[in-house]
């Protein structure tokens, strides 16, 4: 493995902020071999383990591999990001989502209002949400990327136990 090869895994997972499969790492680094990019995606996730900064690669569910921050500088350094990822109205709408799915639409609307219609258009264009036709109304759920960048469990049940202490709800 090479600098270069180094170099250009850590750009992709820099640029997308989001897990990337070892085909997707693949195609960036132009080889066809799976062993090769976990193993460069192995070796940099374990420089960044010996960096001491901010940063941090892991290896989450399916070996699929993210930069994210560590979780001791985000409460100081989300007071300066430009915007979060979503405000309180589509934050609320989703974790009702996590926590209920699957849920019916109708279901969402009546609880949260009719202003969910927007919050769950914003939900699904930003891939946090799916939804799928049922009769008249559509059935919602997360998705693995809501998982992944919560970093909650694929398991639906395990994430509702997450949820569940998070808000310490009974």
């Amino acid at each position: 493995m090479t600098e270069e090869e180094l170099a250009l895994v850590e750009a992709a997972l820099y640029v997308t902020g989001r897990p990337l499969s070892l085909g997707t790492l693949s195609s960036v680094l132009g080889t066809r071999s799976k062993g090769k990019v976990l193993r460069i995606a192995q070796s940099l996730m374990e420089r960044y383990n010996s960096y001491n900064c901010a940063l941090e690669v892991l290896e989450v569910k399916n070996q699929r591999f993210v930069m994210q921050l560590k979780a001791g500088y985000a409460p100081r350094a989300k007071k300066v990001s430009l915007r979060p990822i979503l405000t309180a109205g589509p934050l609320r709408t989703l974790s009702y989502i996590a926590y209920h799915q699957p849920v019916l639409q109708t279901k969402v609307i009546e609880v949260r209002g009719s202003h969910a219609y927007r919050h769950l258009k914003l939900l699904e264009e930003q891939n946090l949400i799916t939804r799928k036709g049922a009769g008249r109304t559509s059935v919602i759920r997360t998705t693995n990327l809501f998982a992944d960048y919560f970093g909650l469990s694929h398991d639906s049940r395990a994430l509702k136990r997450q949820i569940k202490s998070i808000f310490k709800l009974e």
